[in-house]
């Protein structure tokens, strides 16, 4: 099989080619996608060539995590799963370029026991999927401690509010420097850091991928708080001792998402507690991958944009 897929050749330069993929084993499935997404974290890390060293990377390579569409064949142990709508984190199916992430392709392949089913109604939202675990994933991962404060309102830190708020728990204040991305709060406050006085939080959740501000967070939790680092940074963290001695400060860094944080979204979509809308901003075709993947890491207003595979 082939498969039409966009390729990162290196830092910067994406084109869109044909791909050969590997053969599906009897327990792959075989997916024809509709809609992936861009991720302006990890994502953007591979494209300037700033992603830190990471088991399995290199170039060229399939970029992409975020992809929904249906199962258009599937391996004779997992026969009942054809024609079901599905969420597919990447696939490493491609034959002349890695796939550490393997999403933004036409026609995937991937084990079954990888790809998650969804409801068809979801269409292009299926794809903010990944970071609505990854956000459930660094709540559900440490004490239970919702966040009372969340830095970045970009989609993880507007997922990690919306989650909480969907739990019962407190609505949280939210941290936005940038004043273009302070609308869209459901059920909580979006606010400039600068006209915030409280020093008593108990947990705060970083999702900014800044790593120079540590000692400002520090500063603002309660003793015995919380500082949850969600987001991914590509330079070393440091920290000034005395401060977090003072409050007996604690550092947690959330991982990847796990099944059961995938299950838990799921559910919570599905109950509508966890609604997607609004966080979908800019679409564009596969064709114009090279300008599309340019625009989600440098356009202010952009939030997640998603390439449409239907009429590829």
């Amino acid at each position: 099989m082939e498969t039409l897929a966009v390729v990162l050749e290196e830092p910067e330069k994406i084109s869109l080619k044909s791909m050969g993929l590997i053969d599906a084993t009897d327990d792959d499935l075989v997916v024809e996608v509709d809609f992936s997404g861009i991720s302006t974290g990890t994502e953007k890390l591979l494209w300037t060539g700033k992603m830190p060293p990471f088991p399995g990377l290199g170039y060229p390579l399939v970029p992409g995590y975020e992809s929904v569409g249906r199962v258009i064949a599937a391996g004779k142990n997992v026969a009942d799963r054809l024609g079901e709508t599905v969420f597919v984190p990447g696939s490493n199916g491609f034959i002349g370029a890695r796939g550490l992430f393997g999403g933004s392709a036409r026609r995937l392949v991937a084990p079954s026991a990888r790809i998650a089913r969804i409801s068809t109604g979801l269409a292009e939202q299926g794809v903010l999927i990944a970071l609505a675990a990854t956000a459930m994933h660094a709540i559900a991962s440490g004490d239970g401690t919702p966040p009372d404060l969340i830095v970045g309102h970009g989609v993880l830190g507007r997922l990690l509010a919306r989650i909480a708020v969907g739990m019962g728990a407190p609505a949280p204040v939210v941290w936005e420097t940038n004043s273009v991305r302070r609308d869209g709060a459901k059920g909580y406050v979006v606010q400039d850091p600068a006209a915030d006085e409280r020093r008593d939080y108990r947990a705060i959740y970083d999702a900014s991928g800044d790593s120079r501000l540590l000692d400002t967070l520090i500063g603002r939790i309660a003793r015995g708080g919380e500082i949850v680092l969600a987001g991914f940074y590509d330079q070393p963290l440091s920290f000034t001792f005395p401060p977090a001695f003072m409050r007996e400060a604690r550092i947690r860094v959330a991982a990847e998402w796990r099944p059961d944080d995938l299950t838990a979204t799921l559910k919570m979509i599905e109950d509508g507690r966890l609604p997607l809308d609004g966080l979908i901003t800019h679409r564009a075709a596969p064709g114009d991958a090279a300008a599309a993947y340019r625009t989600a890491f440098t356009d202010q207003t952009c939030l997640k944009l998603v390439l449409d595979w239907s009429g590829a």
